[in-house]
């Protein structure tokens, strides 16, 4: 083990670490710590510059999620409802029988985008949420 390396123990699902060692070989990947080290890497660079962005902003976040999870699309509606005043519009897709994904532009205060991407992660049954923002 390196020097200041410390040992975890994580818990996926089998068919996100089945996706996950598929793009390991595809990328070409030595160790599957490797490529965990490099997605926590570009985890918290994702999150360190929203969490600095500051001023008026303008874009999209693009979120995939479960609509068979039980009550997530009223939760959904309801954050969205809550940002009336950022969210400029949105595009909602049927991927399949069970998922779906929606785009939303917004154009607000940076926190404000912030706040409505933290509150859309953090729900049971969102798979992922994808911020693009830019300055404007």
């Amino acid at each position: 083990m390196m020097d200041g390396a410390v040992r975890i123990s994580a818990t996926f699902p089998r068919d996100l670490i089945e996706r996950f060692d598929d793009v390991i070989r595809d990328v070409g990947y030595e160790s599957r710590s490797k490529a965990l080290q490099d997605s926590v890497k570009m985890f918290i660079s994702e999150f360190e510059w929203l969490r600095k962005a500051e001023g008026f902003k303008t874009g999209v976040l693009v979120m995939i999620y479960d609509h068979e999870m039980r009550g997530l699309n009223e939760d959904l509606i309801d954050i969205q409802h809550k940002y009336t005043s950022l969210i400029q519009a949105t595009m909602h897709i049927h991927l399949s029988k069970d998922k779906c994904l929606e785009v939303i532009a917004v154009k607000g205060e940076a926190g404000d985008i912030r706040r409505l991407a933290e509150d859309l992660k953090t729900r049971r049954g969102v798979e992922e949420v994808r911020v693009t923002v830019v300055s404007i």
